[in-house]
């Protein structure tokens, strides 16, 4: 396995396939999972030519359990850490949910000054911001987050069974069909991270205002969501992001949910591809 180390000691955990003379194309997965998330866009685009590479956010996965720093700006930092450890130059950066939210504060505060990020996308993504508040009315309230961090500390295994089998890839949806298979391995990658990451990083992805970040980016970004999303509402994550975006594409696919990237990469996996070859 490759790590690095970052500058507060904590190793990173990655993934890298491909010619190095490939654009490379760096995948940043969602809240509680790992690299392992992204294996079917991995094996597809590395197929297609690209070099490939993914991490395990601190505190996940199999970067260290360190007990600091779970939030958006040590998030990023830790990407840029991996992307100039690679030299990664013209890439695609692509995040998922609040892998979403890393890559919107990568690009705009690392790999865009430092000329390195060609285009991005977006994947049923957290910015701008979904706690509500004064200056955001049509959030989710702070209870629901409240009740994520209650249900973890009680019984983290109980709840990821319970988020993987509903509402994450929509299986409590009158007429779908669960894949046990899909929840037990959603389930396997929450706990293989941290606890204390995993509660940490609720305050990270439903708290952090990415408004300037979304602004900042010049460079093309595709912005894709599912309209029966019951994790990110697509009215207050998508659609706003193509509103901030300076070169936005906005796509909402009718039906699909929050984990579609596994459900629906059948879909999902062309349509990043032309975007990034178009």
């Amino acid at each position: 396995m490759t790590f690095i180390t970052t500058d507060d000691g904590t190793e990173i955990y990655f993934r890298d396939w491909g010619s190095r003379d490939a654009q490379p194309i760096m995948f940043h997965h969602g809240w509680p999972l790992s690299a392992d998330d992204w294996d079917a866009q991995m094996l597809y685009f590395h197929s297609q030519g690209f070099r490939v590479i993914a991490s395990d956010r601190r505190g996940h996965g199999r970067s260290s359990q360190t007990s600091i720093g779970h939030d958006m700006d040590h998030y990023a930092s830790d990407a840029s850490a991996v992307a100039e450890h690679l030299d990664l130059r013209n890439a695609i950066h692509i995040g998922h949910s609040t892998g979403g939210g890393q890559v919107a504060r990568y690009v705009a505060r690392h790999g865009q000054p430092q000329g390195r990020v060609a285009k991005a996308v977006l994947v049923s993504a957290v910015p701008p911001i979904m706690v509500k508040s004064d200056s955001n009315p049509e959030g989710t309230p702070i209870e629901v987050f409240d009740g994520f961090r209650s249900a973890l500390a009680a019984n983290r295994a109980e709840f990821f069974q319970a988020v993987a089998s509903g509402p994450f890839y929509g299986f409590n949806r009158d007429g779908a069909t669960p894949s046990r298979p899909v929840i037990d391995n959603w389930w396997r990658q929450g706990m293989m991270g941290s606890a204390l990451a995993h509660y940490e990083g609720i305050k990270a992805f439903s708290e952090t205002d990415q408004t300037d970040d979304l602004r900042a980016i010049s460079v093309p970004v595709l912005v894709l969501q599912g309209d029966d999303d019951q994790v990110v509402p697509y009215k207050d994550a998508a659609v706003k992001q193509a509103e901030l975006l300076q070169n936005a594409t906005l796509k909402i696919y009718e039906g699909y949910p929050h984990g579609m990237l596994t459900t629906h990469a059948d879909v999902i996996n062309p349509d990043i591809l032309a975007f990034i070859r178009g």
